[in-house]
């Protein structure tokens, strides 16, 4: 026990930051440099694409759309978060006040970090439009099925701050404290080089890990569709990223609203929370209106939509044969022929009218033999001959 205690006592009382940012390939005309921020979002991307893919295939949507999606989603959602990035941190590259002095060509450098979320989320989303509209199914039943995946996606991506070591938060002295390299061009200046910072990408993750499970088993539960899910989605990311902004020092954008100056991603997140919210509200009071198919109109397989359009067309026209002819002459009523015996019916009739005895309701015929209501072909007793062949029971002759 007092070796434990003593272990305990020697363990780092804080969380360390790796001493590498990535790899080298050596190539004959030089290397290619592998960077771990790289690597974490990609691990994300593939991570939430399973998952997506896993919630899709339930929908019963077609084979191999999903893939036609992402090509979409995912090249428009890095240019959308490298463009927020570049406009919501300018001074890098346009230099202090757009003043010129800045470097252009570090925009394009995405392994340096900066994604920003909603201009990923904002352009990815308009990628998978261009994506569900090629596959003929809805934006909205695609959104729902990746809400998951992209908290999940996000939560390993933010590991890529703690390679570079950036993006994190204040002076703490919890024992979860950040180490940064004093040497690091991301080290505040003027602060002691043990100061410990907080670990906000640990925060973040954490916090979307949770959003996951959450999801997962409110979607289980209530079966959210129509948008809503991924609505629940920007509700809960929102919430955590106002208060794990607000730890961040690292340079942004300041803002000022109703006389308070805070960062442009904490004004972005309250914004979305709000629409969020209200979208999410809207939208379960509309209740169902539409069929629950992942397909557009129109687009549906024969299977899907015959199940959600209603009846085909085929039974349709049988709904009008049978209001406009006592004689009803489509499928079904051909198939009941068989129960009747060559010796039966179709030698009591003439012309082989056998249908007739078939099609018409029992009930119906006998009210109209007792009216003295005579068939188009001959008499009264011709149907009262027909209704009591062998064969002509109440079940053999309904096609109702």
């Amino acid at each position: 026990m007092q070796s434990l205690l003593h272990a305990a006592a020697m363990a780092p009382m804080s969380i360390p930051s790796p001493s590498w940012s990535g790899f080298d390939i050596p190539l004959p005309w030089g290397s290619l440099r592998i960077h771990a921020y790289a690597l974490c979002i990609l691990l994300g991307i593939i991570l939430g694409l399973w998952l997506t893919a896993v919630r899709w295939k339930r929908r019963g949507t077609p084979e191999g759309s999903l893939w036609d999606i992402a090509i979409w989603a995912i090249p428009f959602g890095i240019v959308g978060g490298r463009l927020y990035h570049v406009f919501s941190s300018p001074d890098a590259y346009f230099g202090p006040g757009f003043n010129g002095t800045g470097d252009l060509s570090l925009i394009p450098q995405i392994w340096r970090g900066g994604l920003g979320i909603w201009g990923a989320v904002v352009l990815g989303v308009f990628g998978a439009w261009l994506g569900c509209r090629r596959s003929g199914v809805k934006l909205t039943a695609f959104l729902d099925a990746a809400a998951p995946g992209l908290l999940l996606a996000q939560a390993i991506g933010r590991w890529g701050n703690w390679f570079n070591q950036e993006l994190f938060g204040g002076p703490t002295t919890l024992p979860w404290g950040l180490q940064i390299d004093p040497n690091s061009p991301n080290f505040p200046a003027g602060m002691p080089s043990s100061t410990l910072f907080h670990p906000t990408f640990l925060y973040e993750s954490l916090w979307n890990l949770i959003g996951v499970a959450i999801l997962l088993v409110l979607d289980r539960r209530f079966h959210f569709r129509r948008g809503r899910l991924f609505w629940l989605y920007a509700i809960y990311y929102t919430l955590g990223r106002v208060w794990i902004e607000a730890l961040r020092i690292d340079d942004a954008e300041q803002i000022s609203l109703f006389g308070i100056t805070t960062r442009l991603n904490v004004w972005t997140s309250i914004f979305v929370f709000v629409v969020a919210v209200i979208v999410f509200i809207v939208l379960s009071l509309r209740g169902r209106p539409e069929p629950d198919t992942a397909y557009l109109h129109g687009r549906e397989p024969a299977a899907v939509a015959a199940g959600a359009d209603g009846p085909s067309t085929d039974d349709s026209s049988d709904v009008d044969d049978e209001t406009s002819s006592p004689i009803v002459t489509d499928t079904k009523a051909h198939d009941t022929d068989g129960s009747v015996s060559d010796t039966g019916a179709h030698g009591n009739l003439r012309n082989n009218q056998s249908d007739l005895g078939h099609t018409a309701e029992p009930t119906e015929t006998a009210e109209e033999s007792h009216a003295g209501v005579t068939s188009d072909s001959g008499s009264a007793s011709t149907e009262t001959t027909a209704s009591s062949a062998p064969g002509s029971g109440p079940e053999a002759g309904s096609t109702k």
